[in-house]
């Protein structure tokens, strides 16, 4: 009886040690961004005794308007292109049998493992051919590249778990295949959908280097990540400013996350049950 309690106390430690390291970051940037700065470099990890909301008004200029919704639209463009197009290709590759199959998702997903920095140069000559340097669509189309290896990995890996007998019901009632998809498997894949979607918004909404090359050219195309930037210079360094518009890009994703949970942990262990 001793070495089990002793067992869950450990259990119970170890789960506490991981809390405050994962929230550690979490509490230096809230904390930081009530701040002044001179303030946080007299203690940085101290709570705010002396509250102050300099770092918000410096956050909220004038463009953090226009950051936020160039944020929010890239954001949702990509990632309903994304699912829209992972979805499909998704259930041509967990449905279909055709030559090279397997050999076509395999390659698909080895791209998963090319980091984005080595696209860059390519990318940018791309997008000089086509004019669309510093253009959204660019931007979109770069996100939308970058996320499908992984969708349609994931949503293929669900669709076959997907009964069999569900599909075959259906194609003898006289179904065709595109009816299958939209009235049977994509009203069963909700759960993995916002999983997907949840994972591909948290990386567009929190990307940098991308937007940070191919729109920081026009201050009024900026996105969000690459607005709060703006705030270090060579001379210069308002943290508490930068943690304040770090929590304020924070609240949304956090919101969403709050209200999606439930279908969120559900798409995570959906993968876990066999079809027939």
């Amino acid at each position: 009886m001793n070495s089990r309690v002793a067992g869950r106390l450990t259990k119970h430690a170890v789960l506490l040690a991981a809390s405050a390291v994962a929230l550690f970051p979490i509490y230096v940037m809230v904390s930081a961004a009530f701040k002044t700065p001179t303030g946080f470099l007299d203690s940085p990890f101290s709570p705010p005794f002396h509250a102050s909301l300099h770092g918000f008004r410096t956050a909220l200029n004038d463009q953090f308007p226009r950051w936020f919704a160039n944020s929010v639209m890239l954001t949702s463009a990509s990632v309903a292109a994304t699912l829209a197009i992972a979805s499909l290709a998704a259930w041509g590759f967990s449905r279909w049998s055709f030559r090279g199959r397997d050999a076509l998702l395999s390659l698909l997903v080895s791209l998963m493992v090319v980091p984005p920095v080595v696209l860059l140069v390519p990318l940018y000559v791309f997008g000089a051919d086509i004019q669309w340097t510093g253009t959204f669509r660019l931007v979109i189309l770069i996100y939308v590249g970058l996320m499908l290896p992984f969708s349609v990995f994931m949503l293929t890996s669900f669709f076959r778990t997907i009964p069999r007998s569900l599909i075959e019901a259906a194609t003898i009632d006289g179904a065709s295949s595109w009816a299958v998809f939209r009235r049977i498997v994509l009203p069963l894949s909700a759960a993995p959908l916002v999983t997907l979607g949840v994972v591909n918004l948290l990386w567009v909404w929190n990307e940098l280097l991308i937007a940070l090359v191919f729109l920081n050219s026009d201050d009024s195309k900026k996105t969000l990540m690459v607005g709060i930037t703006t705030f270090q210079s060579r001379y210069n360094l308002d943290v508490p400013a930068i943690m304040s518009g770090l929590t304020l890009a924070t609240l949304p994703v956090v919101t969403l996350y709050v209200f999606g949970q439930r279908f969120f942990v559900r798409g995570l262990v959906s993968g876990a049950l066999k079809g027939e």
